[in-house]
C-alpha cells in the first residue's frame, strides 16, 4: 500500500494530465483510450523508471547560484557545483543558514520538477521520500520494487538529484569575493539563501494578509471596537527574480512567482532636538531671546504709554509673568532631558543653575534657598537686558527701580522655580 502522499501526487498528475488531454468533443471512446494511456504513463512501472533517468536534470541546492545571475549555472567547465550548507544548529541568536528550518531549493530542468516534487514528499513518519531513498528504508525498497528496473538502478537515478561532481565548478557571474584571512578564506559576496528568502515572504504575508488581520483591518477602516490589534510592517520592497521565467532559477522561485520581500534597512531618522541642557549659561544655550520677542515688543508699549494707572501696571506686570512662564516652561523641558544630555566633565554650567535644572538636585533645591536666590536676581537682569537688546535704540533705559520691581515680580515664582 502506497504512502498517501504517494497517492495524492499521482492522482493529481492524472487528473492534471487528462484535463491537459481531454476537450468537450472527444467520443467516450477516445477518452477512455485517453485513461487507458493515462494510467499506462502513471503507473510505478513506467513512471518510476522515467523519473529516476530525468532526476539528474535538477539539482538541490540551499543557496542557488542563479539568483546570482540567471545564467551562472552552466558554462564552458560544466555545470555548476551546488551548495547544500548543511550546518549544525546553535542557538547563539543569528539569523543563518544554521539556525533556521527551512525547505531545500532546487534549480536545472523545468521539464524535471515533477521528480523533484515527487522526492521532497513528505512521508506519514515525516521523513521525505528521498530521505526513505538514501537511507534505504522498507518504504523505498517496497516503492521501487514495483517496476521491472533494479532497486540499485533507481536508487542511484534519484540520488543524482543530490549528488555533485568530484570536481568542484564555480562561476565567475556568481561574483564570488573570497578575502584571505590567515589559511582560510572569508566570503565576502554571499549566495542567496532562498529557503529563508522565501519563509520569510511566507510569513510576511500571513502577518499581512492572513484573514484574522484582515477582519481586524476591515474593522479599523470601519472605525469598529476591537480588543484585539495587529501588526504590519512599512517600508517593504518587493525584488523579482527570473523576469517572466521564474522557473529558470530556482523551483521555491517559481512557486513564488519570482517575488520576494525585503525588508528595509534604512538608517533611522534622528530627530532634531530643539532642547539643550545648558553646558555653561541656560540663558545663552537653552532660553533664546526671540523666543519672547513677541511679549518684549508688547512691553515696549506699554513702557511708552504715556498713561499710568493700575490697568497699564497691571498689563506690564502681566506681560513680565509671561516672559516668566516661558523660562519655566523651558526649565521643565531642560529638566526632563538633564540625565541624558548632562555630562559632568565637559560642563562649566553655574553652580545654582545646576542645581535649578538637573534632576538629580531635586532635594536641593527643596532643602535650600542660596540657589534660588542667585537665580531670581540673575532672571531679573537678563530679562532687562533681553528687553534692551530686543527692542534696541528704541528701548526706554530701564533704572534701579525698575530693575527691582521686575526681580519683585520674579521673586513671586520662587516656588513655580524651585
Amino acid at each position: 500500500m502506497l504512502d498517501p502522499a504517494i497517492e495524492s501526487f499521482f492522482s493529481d498528475r492524472k487528473e492534471a494530465w487528462l484535463k491537459k488531454k481531454v476537450n468537450a468533443s472527444m467520443e467516450e471512446s477516445e477518452v477512455n483510450v485517453l485513461q487507458l494511456e493515462c494510467q499506462q504513463f502513471f503507473s510505478l512501472n513506467e513512471w518510476l523508471p522515467n523519473a529516476a533517468k530525468r532526476a539528474g536534470q535538477i539539482s538541490l541546492a540551499t543557496h542557488p547560484c542563479t539568483f546570482s545571475h540567471p545564467s551562472a549555472r552552466k558554462n564552458k567547465n560544466g555545470y555548476v557545483s551546488s551548495v547544500i550548507a548543511n550546518v549544525q544548529r546553535a542557538e547563539d541568536g543569528f539569523l543563518k543558514t544554521g539556525n533556521v528550518v527551512v525547505d531545500t531549493d532546487a534549480l536545472g530542468n523545468a521539464a524535471a520538477l515533477d521528480v523533484y516534487k515527487f522526492l521532497t514528499l513528505i512521508m506519514q513518519d515525516n521523513r521525505s521520500l528521498l530521505t526513505h531513498i538514501q537511507q534505504d528504508s522498507a518504504l523505498a525498497e517496497n516503492l521501487l520494487a514495483m517496476t521491472s528496473k533494479s532497486y540499485q538502478d533507481l536508487k542511484t537515478g534519484f540520488l543524482a538529484m543530490i549528488e555533485s561532481s568530484v570536481e568542484n565548478i564555480t562561476s565567475s557571474k556568481i561574483k564570488q569575493v573570497y578575502f584571505p584571512v590567515d589559511n582560510d578564506y572569508h566570503q565576502l559576496s554571499l549566495l542567496t539563501n532562498s529557503g529563508m528568502l522565501y519563509q520569510l515572504r511566507k510569513r510576511i504575508d500571513r502577518l499581512r494578509f492572513s484573514d484574522q488581520v484582515k477582519e481586524l483591518r476591515d474593522k479599523k477602516r470601519k472605525n469598529e471596537f476591537s480588543e484585539q490589534g495587529y501588526c504590519d510592517i512599512y517600508g517593504l520592497t518587493t525584488i523579482g527574480y527570473g523576469g517572466t521565467k521564474p522557473q529558470n532559477i530556482s523551483v521555491l522561485n517559481n512557486q513564488n512567482g519570482g517575488k520576494a520581500h525585503l525588508l528595509s534597512s534604512l538608517p533611522p531618522t534622528i530627530e532634531k532636538c530643539h532642547t539643550h541642557f545648558p553646558k555653561s549659561d541656560f540663558f545663552v544655550e537653552s532660553f533664546q531671546q526671540q523666543e519672547a520677542l513677541s511679549l518684549f515688543y508688547f512691553l515696549q508699549k506699554i513702557i511708552k504709554n504715556k498713561y499710568n494707572n493700575i490697568n497699564i501696571r497691571d498689563a506690564r506686570n502681566d506681560c513680565i509673568q509671561e516672559i516668566i512662564d516661558k523660562i519655566i516652561d523651558k526649565m521643565w523641558a531642560v529638566r526632563a532631558i538633564s540625565a541624558e544630555q548632562y555630562h559632568q566633565e565637559s560642563s562649566n554650567l553655574k553652580d545654582h543653575q545646576l542645581i535649578w535644572l538637573h534632576q538629580n538636585f531635586a532635594q536641593k533645591r527643596e532643602a535650600t534657598d542660596l540657589w534660588l536666590d542667585q537665580l531670581t536676581t540673575e532672571i531679573a537682569r537678563w530679562l532687562s537686558r533681553a528687553y534692551e537688546k530686543m527692542i534696541g535704540k528704541q528701548a526706554i533705559k530701564l533704572g534701579e527701580q525698575e530693575l527691582a520691581h521686575i526681580e519683585q515680580i520674579v521673586d513671586q515664582n520662587r516656588e513655580a522655580l524651585r
